[in-house]
């Protein structure tokens, strides 16, 4: 069954017993996202079983963090988070971490599902996103994010991955 003809979305909180499947839709999105930008050898390093673990703990983070995952017909298909931010130097008091959805999915609305369960309406907050990444910065750009200047060179799995800094 195509993506676009699914029915049964739900997003809603994280919970610590998704985190095996967390992982392995993180692996894959890491593939799908970044295959331009990371050779595939670092690639085909991503761990789901890694990521799984890191999703054990963020499952369970304090109530300033927002996370979130989106499933069709009972399976995790993408996720996002929210909260404090991380950066000494921040323009803004809450980050958006993430926003992952498998390629399937993208253009079906469950990204922009997944960003209002993370982000309050007019909320202001920043985002680091790759540089290289049109279809996310446009995301952000009808999220009423700009981009404002900041850039940075980031380690990334083994190599390195320039971002931009959005703002809102």
């Amino acid at each position: 069954m195509e993506a676009e003809t699914q029915t049964d979305i739900v997003v809603r909180p994280v919970r610590d017993v998704d985190a095996e499947a967390l992982g392995r839709v993180h692996a894959t999105c890491w593939h799908e996202t970044y295959d331009h930008l990371i050779s595939k050898a670092a690639l085909e390093a991503v761990s789901p079983k890694r990521l799984a673990e890191l999703w054990t703990h963020w499952a369970v983070q304090g109530p300033e963090f927002k996370m979130f995952a989106a499933l069709v017909n009972g399976e995790i298909v993408g996720f996002a988070g929210s909260g404090p931010a991380r950066d000494k130097d921040a323009p803004r008091f809450r980050e958006l971490y993430f926003i992952y959805l498998l390629d399937a999915y993208h253009g079906t609305g469950i990204g922009q599902k997944l960003f209002d369960a993370v982000v309050e309406p007019a909320e202001g907050l920043y985002l680091w996103v790759a540089d290289d990444n049109p279809r996310a910065h446009r995301f952000y750009v009808r999220n009423g994010f700009t981009l404002d200047g900041a850039s940075h060179t980031e380690p990334f799995l083994g190599e390195t991955l320039t971002e931009v800094r959005f703002t809102r």
